[in-house]
């Protein structure tokens, strides 16, 4: 099937309700950009500002859920806590208050590699698109091969910013294109997946259709999904700069 054709087998009800979502998410988008540049405060990083207004292009009101419990990193516990004995009533509140900690920053983390992904469909469909570029005489799969080598270079830039503005020892460039990769590989067994799913059951409309955006905002949900361990691993072995 080539990207070209449409998705004969795409039920009707599929394109009110692309814009049906489209419409919750460009609210939600709005409501993003208030809570970040108005109501405030500011994020600690300009990038994750990013990552959260594109988060909520896919994923609508849950990214403002999401932003009321990990916008920013939070003090690990109350005062004193720390210098407390590591046993009983004041260690199990620190175990938890660190566990929440490590939940928060995979979310950020996540979100880092959606907004990556996001950028790399917004360049990368068009581009395929305009340039007639194929592989193995297919459209999808030169979209495939472009939207991943976009997502690793912007997520390799992501990381080696936060890494030089927090003054990171997590490692040097290769240290960043190598996590950037393995993001993106986790994040692509839900985004490229699902779109292989469409493609081979002939549900792939074409990229100008509305339902195409609401296909691939599914597509950036389930991968943001697929992607979280493997940041919260990245995180915990201390390879990924925390956002």
């Amino acid at each position: 099937m080539d990207m070209n054709e449409h998705g004969a087998g795409l039920p009707a009800w599929v394109s009110p309700l692309a814009w049906a979502y489209i419409a919750l998410t460009a609210i939600s988008t709005a409501t993003m950009l208030y809570l970040i540049f108005v109501r405030g405060p500011r994020q600690r990083s300009r990038i994750m500002e990013l990552a959260w207004l594109l988060g909520a292009t896919y994923l609508g009101p849950v990214a403002l859920w999401m932003f009321q419990r990990a916008g920013e990193p939070r003090p690990p516990v109350g005062p004193g806590i720390d210098a407390s004995p590591g046993t009983g009533h004041h260690a199990t509140r620190r175990h938890d208050s660190d566990t929440a900690s490590g939940q928060r920053a995979a979310v950020r983390g996540g979100l880092l590699g959606g907004a990556a992904s996001a950028i790399a469909h917004l360049v990368g469909v068009p581009l395929v698109l305009l340039t007639g570029l194929t592989l193995a005489g297919d459209a999808l799969w030169a979209m495939i091969a472009v939207i991943t080598l976009l997502a690793v270079a912007v997520l390799t830039l992501m990381e080696h910013s936060l890494r030089q503005r927090r003054a990171s020892t997590a490692g040097g460039a290769g240290s960043a294109v190598a996590v950037a990769f393995l993001t993106v590989l986790a994040f692509d067994v839900g985004m490229l997946g699902w779109m292989l799913v469409l493609h081979f059951a002939g549900l792939m409309p074409h990229p100008t259709d509305v339902s195409f955006v609401f296909l691939m905002q599914v597509g950036l949900v389930l991968g943001l999904i697929a992607g979280y361990p493997a940041v919260s691993v990245l995180l915990r072995r201390g390879l990924k700069t925390p956002a």
